[in-house]
C-alpha cells in the first residue's frame, strides 16, 4: 500500500512538473510569436506575468497606482527591445528586473521632487515616495519583511500561485521559496502579535 502511495504521488508531481514545464515553454513561445509580430500574443503574456511585475512593483512603490504605472512602463520598455531578451532564460523575472529598475527609478525621482530629502535608496524603499494607499496588512508586509519575502508572500498567500509555480518565475528553488514563506509568515504573525500586546 506504501508503495502504490508513493507511485501515485511520484505521478502527481511528475504530471505537475510536466505542467509547469509546458506553461513555461507556451510562454516562451508567445514571447517568440510576438516578437515575429505576432501582437495576439501579448494576452497571453500578460496574464502569465503581470501578478509578478505588479507586486516587484509595489513593494518599492508602495503604491497601487504608481505600480500599476510601472507595470505598463515595463511592458512598453521589454516588450520593445525583446532582442535583449535570451530566449530560455526565465522571461517573467528578466521582466521583474525590469519594473524594479523602473520603480527605483520612479520612487528616486519623487523623492527628488519631494521635501523629504530621502536620498538614500533603503530609506526610499522603506518610507516610499509618496502618502500610502496600501491596505494595512501589505504596509505591514513590506515594511516588515525583506524584498524577496514581500514578493514571495504577495505571490503566494494573495494571488494564489503554488510555490512551484512561484520558484519558476522568481528563479529560486522550491525550497528557498517554502523557506521563505514560512519565515516570511512568521515574521507577519509575531508583528502582528506583537501590536495586538500593545
Amino acid at each position: 500500500k506504501r508503495a502504490q502511495k508513493c507511485l501515485l504521488y511520484e505521478g502527481r508531481i511528475a504530471r505537475r512538473a510536466e505542467r509547469e514545464f509546458m506553461n513555461g515553454a507556451k510562454l516562451e513561445s508567445k514571447v517568440a510569436q510576438y516578437a515575429a509580430g505576432d501582437r495576439r500574443a501579448f494576452d497571453y503574456i500578460y496574464e502569465s506575468t503581470n501578478r509578478p511585475l505588479y507586486f516587484a512593483a509595489l513593494y518599492i512603490v508602495r503604491d497601487k497606482s504608481y505600480a500599476e504605472d510601472v507595470m505598463q512602463e515595463t511592458y512598453l520598455r521589454a516588450l520593445g527591445a525583446l532582442e535583449r531578451y535570451t530566449a530560455g532564460t526565465n522571461f517573467t523575472a528578466w521582466l521583474v528586473k525590469i519594473a524594479k529598475n523602473i520603480a527605483l527609478n520612479h520612487v528616486k525621482k519623487s523623492a527628488r521632487e519631494s521635501p523629504s530629502g530621502f536620498t538614500d535608496e533603503q530609506e526610499i524603499r522603506k518610507y516610499g515616495g509618496k502618502e500610502t494607499e496600501l491596505p494595512y496588512i501589505f504596509d505591514v508586509a513590506a515594511k516588515v519583511l525583506a524584498e524577496d519575502e514581500y514578493r514571495i508572500v504577495m505571490l503566494c498567500q494573495v494571488a494564489g500561485y503554488k510555490r512551484r509555480e512561484v520558484a519558476e518565475m522568481l528563479d529560486m528553488p522550491i525550497g528557498t521559496v517554502t523557506w521563505k514563506n514560512n519565515e516570511a509568515l512568521k515574521k507577519l504573525r509575531q508583528h502582528l502579535g506583537g501590536e495586538g500586546r500593545q
